[in-house]
């Protein structure tokens, strides 16, 4: 447990002068007392919640607790003033269906400062129109992925997104490829929220920055591809451009690029830049289906400490995982959020990419001395114990998101790249960011909200989320490696969707996904892009439904909800929505039989979309059935089913089988 135990004891029974000697070295291995770590418990009648925290364990002198809508731009006056000895606080004046923000703020005995934040509510409501998200994919890199990149966007509108796709090449300007996102947005300022650039999206470098106290450069800067305003000017020489950004970003923005992702000195050749992108989708798929398993589980690597004063970049990792998985306690290690041991001597088991491989955590972090493709006593390399690019991807570290710290972590896109390298392992790194300098506010994701929201909140802050030192706010290099869209809890979506038109009005029949939910939400739309709308009041409990008055030619969504539980509160949640194009079935149906070298082959009329089972009965009478084709799914006008001629009579009919 470090070192932490024997310091607890010793400052407890220090006098004063004693307890600021050892202040600082306290913190420097307890990261953890400059976050307040949050989770929230609910009562439903009457409703309210409670919010409980872990005491600090040097001391606190008073808790400060605000509240605010998500949308509100200051947390105004204090909702309460309690005591340092208090660790829970329960706000009655809330509602059942809404979500409330809140902000605590500890003032510790030792002087330093603690924040921490939360997104709590009672059932709050489905996000179910999440707006449009512009996808700018480098064709160079993605040739041949367009099945792929198709079923991204069937997922991204399944999810409730619209899509707009902009084709570009590496060898575009910068200036080129934001003029194509800022027309987008122009046409549609409402709805158009976020931009995913898939494959070497070209790279804008601007600023002049000594983020890390090595030299002073400019830096990548795909906030560009956010800010709307245009106010963002980029002369010739980078230098000269914005090191902070010039004004609020309007898009939510992330990457997933895997140029120069060759695995220098890997025991086995990387997959090329084509296979990694192809794999990224793969995954991304399987997540958004709830096919990576995963727990509520956080992992802490902290090398750095309180980083030679206040900027504790690890209170990055603890602030944001809590609501997510629960508060930290390292003291009594009876926590969902593990540490890995960052000591000199640290068995090789207990180090961070050990514990990667071991396990699947949800969220990790982990910082040190860093370099483009590592990073100090994370893992096992060399004198000073590194990570490299080639372990988090030969290991298959296993964490779906991940925040870094460290030196030179701001200059992702080098060979190798240590935050790009998460996206490249084979089987669950999903999104990546450079944490601690300035810290970032992910946690409104416990509540349904993308990872992208957080990194455009991240970007834009300046004070209205703190901590106790929040260094190179609003710089340019702020940037999310992954997919800005994802969220944080999957659900099995249905599956076998097929919607039939009768006299009627068009039936529904689908299957459900493997995951429990209390019904589905069914939608309707006049093209298969979207936008959707919701046609039941309530969730549908069974597996079908009837649209007694269709729009006419039209396509059906449908997607499993429930009311998701974690450290935060709870909300309704939705599964990916299946798509299916309604049909309409014949009003007559014949059939012929086909002979050729002792096969005959039964076919009639269809629909594409319908399925059928063929049963056959020996002799004429009396009958008695059985399936002998299974199920087929006719994918034309036509459908057949082929059997051996046998001696005897025998009797086949064919009837629908779905719907």
């Amino acid at each position: 447990m470090r070192i932490i135990t024997s310091l607890r004891t010793s400052l407890l029974c220090a006098a004063g002068l004693f307890l600021a000697a050892f202040a600082r070295e306290a913190r420097a291995d307890s990261t953890w007392v400059y976050a307040v770590q949050i989770t929230a418990a609910l009562q439903t009648n009457p409703p309210s919640i409670t919010l409980n925290w872990i005491q600090d364990m040097y001391g606190a002198k008073s808790y400060t607790i605000y509240r605010k809508s998500k949308e509100a731009a200051s947390w105004g006056a204090a909702l309460a003033q309690l005591s340092g000895a208090e660790t829970n606080y329960t706000d009655a004046n809330v509602r059942a269906g809404t979500a409330y923000e809140y902000q605590i703020v500890k003032q510790a005995t030792l002087g330093y400062a603690g924040f921490g934040y939360i997104y709590a509510g009672i059932e709050a409501p489905l996000i179910e129109n999440r707006g449009t998200v512009v996808l700018v994919v480098a064709t160079n890199s993605a040739a041949g992925l367009s099945s792929e990149l198709a079923q991204l966007q069937s997922d991204l509108i399944g999810d409730g997104w619209a899509v707009v796709s902009e084709d570009v090449s590496s060898n575009d300007t910068p200036q080129y490829v934001r003029s194509l996102i800022m027309n987008d947005y122009k046409a549609d300022p409402q709805n158009v929220t976020a931009v995913f650039l898939f494959g070497h999206v070209p790279i804008l470098q601007s600023g002049y920055l000594n983020y890390d106290g090595h030299y002073t450069r400019a830096m990548p800067a795909d906030t560009y591809y956010g800010e709307m305003n245009n106010d963002w000017i980029v002369p010739g020489n980078p230098t000269n451009g914005p090191s902070y950004i010039p004004s609020d970003l309007a898009l939510e923005v992330g990457r997933v690029d895997m140029a120069n992702m060759i695995g220098q000195g890997a025991p086995a050749p990387w997959p090329s830049e084509q296979q990694l992108l192809r794999n990224y989708l793969h995954k991304d798929h399987l997540w958004r289906t709830h096919q990576i398993p995963t727990v509520r589980r956080a992992l802490m690597g902290d090398r750095r400490g309180d980083g030679d004063g206040t900027l504790g970049m690890a209170a990055s990792g603890y602030r944001n995982f809590t609501p997510f998985v629960g508060a930290a306690d390292p003291l009594l290690g009876t926590s969902n959020i593990i540490e890995a041991n960052i000591q000199d001597n640290a068995p090789v088991p207990q180090r961070w990419i050990s514990m990667l491989d071991a396990t699947n955590y949800l969220w990790a972090f982990g910082d040190g001395g860093g370099e483009l493709n590592g990073c100090t006593y994370l893992g096992t390399n060399g004198i000073y114990d590194e990570v490299l690019s080639t372990d988090i991807v030969g290991s298959d570290a296993r964490a779906v998101f991940v925040m870094l710290f460290g030196s030179y972590m701001g200059n992702w896109d080098g060979t190798d790249d240590l935050l790009r390298s998460v996206l490249a392992t084979p089987t669950m790194g999903l999104a990546c960011m450079m944490v601690g300098e300035p810290h970032w506010f992910v946690h409104h994701m416990a509540l349904g909200e993308t990872i992208g929201y957080g990194t455009r909140l991240s970007v834009n802050n300046n004070t209205l989320y703190q901590s106790a030192s929040n260094a190179f706010m609003r710089a340019v290099y702020i940037n999310l490696m992954g997919d800005p869209t994802l969220r944080q809890d999957p659900i099995s979506p249905p599956s076998g969707l097929a919607a039939v038109g009768g006299t009627n009005g068009n039936v529904l029949y689908w299957t459900p996904g493997s995951d429990p939910v209390m019904g589905y939400n069914v939608y309707v739309s006049l093209d298969a892009a979207g936008p959707f709308t919701r046609l039941n009041a309530s969730p549908v409990t069974g597996t079908s439904y009837t649209d007694f008055e269709p729009p006419g030619p039209c396509y059906y969504m449908v997607r499993g909800v429930r009311v998701e539980t974690n450290p935060s509160g709870s909300y309704t949640n939705a599964s990916e929505g299946v798509i299916a194009q309604a049909v309409s079935l014949p009003q007559s149906i014949s059939a012929g039989i086909t002979v050729q070298l002792g096969t005959f082959t039964l076919h009639w009329n269809s629909v594409p979309g319908a399925s059928y089972r063929v049963l056959a009965s020996p002799g004429i009478s009396p009958p008695d059935w059985v399936n002998v084709s299974g199920t087929i799914v006719a994918n034309s006008n036509s459908a057949a089913w082929s059997g051996p001629v046998g001696g005897g009579t025998q009797q086949y009919y064919f009837e629908i089988a779905s719907p």
